[in-house]
């Protein structure tokens, strides 16, 4: 077997054992999704309270206390301050970011001039 077929044969072994690995995770308790929509609501509350910024674009899932937080900000300082928002709401045990920032107005295609 040539090298260059090797490697690509070890990659597809691994992406099929992390599969398998995130497969065989135990399904969430009926206690464990409430606890998990419970604190969605709550990091939901406490960024829309901010009086700083505007986070109505920023969408929040919880999974086991990670509160994941995605969508478009608009500045670097927006996107910190959603992280510490989200990281002092109780039952957030931890904090993924997943956001980006809005360029020129755009959300991904157009030419920054309004007409797409």
């Amino acid at each position: 077997m040539r090298p260059e077929r090797r490697g690509g044969t070890y990659a597809i072994l691994v992406a099929s054992v992390g599969v398998v690995a995130r497969a065989s995770s135990p399904p969430k308790s009926p206690e464990q999704e409430w606890t998990d929509a419970a604190t969605t609501e709550r990091v939901l509350a406490a960024l829309e309270a901010n009086p700083i910024y505007y986070f109505r674009d920023v969408e929040v899932a919880v999974d086991y206390g990670v509160a994941r937080l995605s969508g478009y900000l608009w500045t670097t300082d927006a996107l910190y301050a959603a992280q510490d928002v989200a990281r002092r709401v109780p039952g957030v045990t931890g904090v993924q970011d997943a956001m980006e920032l809005e360029r020129q107005g755009n959300r991904g295609g157009g030419d920054g001039t309004g007409s797409n």
